[in-house]
């Protein structure tokens, strides 16, 4: 069913598309963002600029827009940051959500998708990780995000909210014809690291750990297009807009890749990967990948993109020629 909905953090890489793939679907979008990592150039339609610690805007923008439901992808997300920094991640992570669902309630908005992550979980204990893994985040951006999970589990059991968490592993890729994709001012994510390298956009890149228990001594990490967490967002929506109480939901492909496997992809596509290798980064896991059979049996979410070229070649598109 058509609806108009608020995506807070829309003018962001995954907030972006997602709104995007909101309107291919029929439905009317209007994006918050304070703009501080997002552009506005990524954004189509009614655009609202605005902190999302302030209740009162939010408020007034759902109600003067009749919002029907909200996706939030608002958030800070630099793991080394938010070591440095804590404060900043639950002012703005957990205090800005719940500003955000203050302002629902107020204006009697009851249906939200939370853009959440895999770094609740914390060093896996076991593998793949399902919905069920024990929680212990190693950050306080992973806390964060496990305090807001928290705030969202009481929202839909106590205050008749209908809610549904999808905790991403690693968003990667761009759209196809280029149009949008993964810009950041201070670029912390392997497959763009790698693509800015070799098309001689930076430096070498840094090979953070080649000592790990893997088939190849560096990390394994499992990569999901944008465009299929774009996907699982809209069924998810749909979900909850035909009365779905909203669940947690891991979103990954089940495939891991390991980073050598990566700049190999890399150099498939966009050339040698200038590279050198440097001692392990605290809190990287071995390896994390995701057990996504909940999604896949509840929302009927399958991930269209699962080889790392098909993933690496979007990006590569974007990266040659970004528009912002």
């Amino acid at each position: 069913m058509p609806a108009t909905i608020l995506v807070v953090g829309g003018a962001g890489y995954i907030g972006s598309i997602c709104a995007r793939a909101l309107r291919e679907a029929g439905h009317a979008t209007v994006t918050f963002d304070d703009l501080s990592t997002g552009h506005r150039e990524a954004v189509d339609g009614p655009f609202v600029e605005g902190d999302v610690r302030d209740r009162a805007l939010l408020r007034e923008v759902l109600r003067a827009h009749r919002v029907d439901a909200v996706m939030h992808f608002a958030a800070r997300s630099l793991v080394g940051e938010s070591v440095a920094h804590p404060l900043r991640y639950y002012d703005v992570n957990t205090g800005g959500t719940a500003a955000l669902l203050q302002a629902m309630d107020d204006a009697g908005v009851r249906r939200l998708v939370f853009s959440g992550t895999c770094a609740i979980y914390g060093d896996p204990v076991r593998l793949p990780i399902d919905e069920d893994h024990p929680r212990a985040p190693v950050s306080p951006y992973g806390a964060s995000k496990a305090m807001v999970e928290e705030i969202l589990a009481a929202c839909r059991e106590r205050e008749g909210f209908q809610v549904t968490s999808l905790r991403y592993f690693n968003a990667a890729g761009a759209m196809p014809d280029g149009s949008l994709g993964e810009s950041h001012r201070h670029e912390t994510h392997l497959i763009p690291l790698a693509l800015q390298a070799a098309l001689g956009q930076r430096p070498r890149l840094q090979l953070y750990g080649t000592d790990y228990p893997t088939r190849d001594g560096t990390c394994i990490r499992d990569y999901v297009h944008v465009l299929d967490l774009a996907d699982a967002h809209l069924q998810a929506m749909d979900r909850l807009l035909r009365g779905d109480p909203g669940d947690a939901y891991n979103v990954g492909t089940g495939r891991g890749h390991t980073v050598r496997e990566v700049i190999e992809a890399v150099g498939r596509i966009a050339g040698p990967v200038p590279h050198v290798e440097a001692p392990r980064r605290p809190g990287d896991p071995p390896e994390l990948v995701a057990a996504a059979d909940r999604i896949r049996e509840a929302l009927g979410w399958e991930p269209r993109y699962t080889d790392i070229d098909a993933i690496v070649e979007t990006a590569a598109t974007w990266a040659r020629n970004p528009r912002f």
